[in-house]
């Protein structure tokens, strides 16, 4: 599953994200969310999240 709907994504989940500093290398960070910071409901590029890490990005897909 893709992360660009915000109602597919909660605290708690386990992501891959692809942080600012890898968006042309396109590398994936792979965590847990700890916070969402998208407030619209859908975001083509992903929805924005921060990790329990303090990492922030996008999702790009969702681990199941």
């Amino acid at each position: 599953m893709d992360g660009k709907n915000r109602s597919d994504i909660e605290a708690g989940i386990e992501v891959n994200i692809v942080l600012k500093k890898d968006q042309r290398s396109g590398a994936l960070t792979e965590g847990v969310v700890k916070d969402i910071l998208t407030n619209s409901s859908f975001h083509p590029h992903g929805i924005k999240v921060r990790l329990e890490d303090g990492q922030v990005g996008r999702v790009k897909e969702i681990i199941d």
